[in-house]
């Protein structure tokens, strides 16, 4: 069991995001799309089967259940994704809104990946944007 001195307070998630997010720079839906074109960035969609059944997939984007990701992204694990080439891979997590791959691309940076980053706004504002998305 963690401790916590008496005068910290628990953060709450709202700073928690807050302070995650100040750590690396996240991506917009346009440039996420060029960057993944340009085959500079590799979308990572960790939304749940039912969203993907209901909303649609990025055409070329990884899907990875979000509690497999960092199995599957880490270069050095025994587990990892044919794409997960090393720590320098730009990796873009993309879940439905842009909170819970806020937390994902913080964990995908305490594996080394340093380049990682979410997408601002999930798949939400990737079709909102008019970006390309399949049944």
């Amino acid at each position: 069991m963690a401790v916590t001195a008496a005068h910290e307070q628990p953060l709450g998630i709202d700073e928690l995001l807050e302070r995650v997010r100040a750590g690396y720079d996240r991506i917009e839906a346009q440039a996420a799309y060029d960057a993944a074109r340009d085959g500079d960035a590799l979308l990572v969609d960790i939304r749940y089967a039912a969203l993907r059944d209901h909303d649609g997939l990025i055409p070329g984007a990884l899907v990875v259940e979000r509690n497999e990701l960092e199995w599957r992204l880490d270069p050095r694990g025994s587990h990892r994704a044919p794409e997960a080439t090393g720590h320098d891979v730009r990796v873009v997590v993309i879940c439905n809104e842009g909170y819970a791959s806020t937390l994902a691309a913080a964990s995908l940076h305490r594996l080394g990946l340093h380049r990682a980053t979410d997408l601002v706004g999930g798949f939400q504002a990737w079709k909102a944007a008019g970006l390309p998305v399949t049944s």
